[in-house]
């Protein structure tokens, strides 16, 4: 994960969605939302499972649910207006 002493996590982390995503796919801010009908600001991720399954099943799709390991292509926070799992980051994650 990332060497940087300054993190506030060194994961692992996942994402819960029920988007078709494969290995290798750059997740990106600014794209349709998984909950709502408009662009999302962020791409959302966790440390826990729990969190992400969360995710997953709350997610509008009828595909099936599915967890990702995820790591943050750049710097990430906590998010305010969330659970304290959960952490956003607005530059990318890359899918393992």
């Amino acid at each position: 994960m990332n060497d940087n002493k300054n993190v506030l996590d060194n994961g692992p982390f996942f994402h819960g969605t029920k988007a078709k995503l494969k290995i290798g796919d750059l997740l990106e801010p600014n794209h349709a939302s998984n909950f709502q009908d408009k662009k999302s600001n962020y791409i959302y991720f966790t440390a826990t499972l729990d969190a992400a399954k969360w995710g997953a099943e709350l997610s509008k799709s009828n595909s099936k649910e599915s967890i990702y390991i995820v790591e943050p292509s750049g710097v990430f926070e906590h998010d305010p207006n969330d659970f304290p799992e959960t952490r956003h980051i607005l530059t990318g994650l890359n899918l393992h």
